[in-house]
């Protein structure tokens, strides 16, 4: 056993400094990277990125609640349609945790497209999910509530993990701080912060019919500067 713990420790130190002596190999990317276009090794992609984290509100208390079949058909619809909507509006899901979902944003319209899916998933939960869900379990009490955070900010790709079993880092204030934001106790089902919203287009920051701004200023929260929020939901 002594033997066995001195090679991983060899092994873990050898890996250690191997890791903190290479050199960078660091690019601009043009598209969100999957896995298999990075190393393990030292090798980075650069991308200017919109964050978005959906996250099913109050699950502790569904799953504490409820039969677990219930509970992992509502995990299920949720971020089936979550993913759905993300992947229409030109979002690419990169990770999937627990009972929620986190997408990148690239490209010219990054906002507005975040954005907009958050209308839609907002849309899904109100006019699919839970409908369904009320009418396959007529006496369940249960709603289903949600949020999603959006940020923005540079972030770097690298892929981390050991072989078979590895997955991509996302470092970088967008993901850190959408998944706080998603996580807000406040009355709203999105919230974006400043910079997000300063690049929305007329088309995601308007109602519809062109007339009612949708967005409420939440002032300073937190540590996350200026954030709005919206109980906003928009069909496809």
């Amino acid at each position: 056993m002594r033997g066995q713990v001195s090679e991983l420790e060899d092994r873990l130190s050898a890996w250690v400094k191997d890791a903190l002596a290479s050199t960078w190999d660091r690019r601009n990317g043009q598209k969100v990277p999957e896995p298999a276009d990075l190393t393990l090794k030292n090798e980075a992609v650069d991308l200017d990125a919109v964050v978005l984290y959906a996250d099913l509100a109050d699950s502790t208390d569904l799953v504490t609640s409820r039969s677990a079949l219930f509970a992992a058909e509502v995990f299920k619809t949720y971020l089936f349609c979550a993913a759905q909507i993300i992947r229409s509006m030109g979002g690419v899901i990169t990770a999937y945790d627990g009972d929620r979902i986190m997408a990148v944003f690239i490209g010219d319209s990054k906002n507005s497209n975040a954005a907009i899916a958050a209308y839609r998933i907002e849309w899904a939960v109100e006019k699919i999910i839970q409908p369904a869900i009320q009418a396959q379990y007529p006496k369940n009490t249960y709603v289903l509530k949600q949020k999603v955070g959006i940020a923005s900010s540079p972030v770097t790709a690298v892929r981390t993990g050991v072989r078979n079993a590895n997955d991509i880092v996302w470092v970088g204030n967008a993901a850190n701080i959408a998944a706080k934001l998603a996580a807000l106790k406040s009355g709203y089902s999105t919230y974006i912060t400043e910079a997000v919203f300063k690049m929305l287009n007329d088309k995601a920051k308007k109602k519809n019919d062109g007339m009612s701004a949708i967005w409420t200023d939440l002032g300073g929260v937190q540590t996350f500067g200026r954030v709005y929020g919206t109980t906003y939901w928009r069909s496809p």
